[in-house]
């Protein structure tokens, strides 16, 4: 229920949300995940938010990268550009030009 809350909910882009949404300490979240998923909570949240900026980026390649970055919970344009480039292997730009218009 927790990694499904994190793929369907687009608002879920921290952490702290799932801690909220679950009633659970942010360790115990952590365990949770490790055990049942092998990996920790932010990354399955990251890879989720960086697969939908793939889909938004692929139907509409034209984006204000840095609201986008917002909407998916960065900080600023440069962290979500570098996350992506690691994720998908081009920047979000790059990306968007593979697709015809």
């Amino acid at each position: 229920a927790i990694v499904e809350r994190a793929a369907t909910d687009r608002e879920v882009t921290r952490v702290e949300q799932l801690v909220a949404a679950f009633d659970l300490g942010p360790r115990q979240l952590q365990r949770l995940f490790d055990e049942h998923v092998g990996v920790r909570p932010k990354w399955v949240i990251q890879r989720y938010r960086l697969h939908e900026a793939a889909e938004r980026i692929a139907v509409s390649p034209d984006h204000d990268w840095a609201d986008l970055a917002l909407e998916l919970g960065y900080a600023d344009q440069a962290h979500f550009v570098r996350d992506f480039r690691r994720f998908v292997g081009k920047t979000p730009a790059a990306y968007g030009r593979s697709f015809p218009r």
